[in-house]
């Protein structure tokens, strides 16, 4: 297993640079946060609602009507969060749900950003359903900003 090891992380022919990081091949890639213990860890308020521009969020107060509040905690997937949410138009077997947060920037303007589509009847296989909310580098104060399309 060394011999093969060591052979694995020999210097890519003409780039110089190893083809994998130092690690043992059967260890399995780690995900970039730790998870929640759901049952000790307090959960954090969502706040979600249809796109809107930025500047919509700018007002502190005057955020979009449109909201729905969600507890839940920051190893949430995408595939949760659209699993609960609540408009009729969401049901559609058709429904595709489109998720960005909404944050400042170090400017202190707000920045939309897009983090991945889901679809009201997924089978957890599309790619975007099993990103974490944390592993998408939402915090907490973020807006999420979902529109059904």
């Amino acid at each position: 297993m060394a011999a093969a090891l060591q052979a694995h992380n020999r210097p890519d022919p003409g780039s110089g640079r190893p083809c994998l990081p130092n690690r043992p091949l059967d260890q399995p890639n780690h995900p970039r946060f730790e998870p929640v213990d759901r049952e000790k860890t307090c959960s954090l308020l969502l706040r979600s609602g249809g796109h809107h521009i930025a500047e919509h969020f700018a007002v502190r107060g005057k955020e979009p009507k449109d909201e729905v509040q969600i507890y839940t905690w920051k190893d949430a997937t995408l595939r949760e969060l659209t699993d609960l949410e609540v408009a009729p138009e969401a049901r559609r077997r058709n429904a595709e749900l489109s998720v960005a947060f909404v944050y400042p920037d170090k400017h202190g303007r707000f920045v939309l950003k897009q983090v991945g589509m889901t679809h009201s009847y997924g089978n957890g296989r599309r790619l975007d359903d099993s990103k974490a909310l944390a592993e998408l580098n939402f915090e907490s104060g973020d807006y999420l900003d979902v529109a059904i399309l």
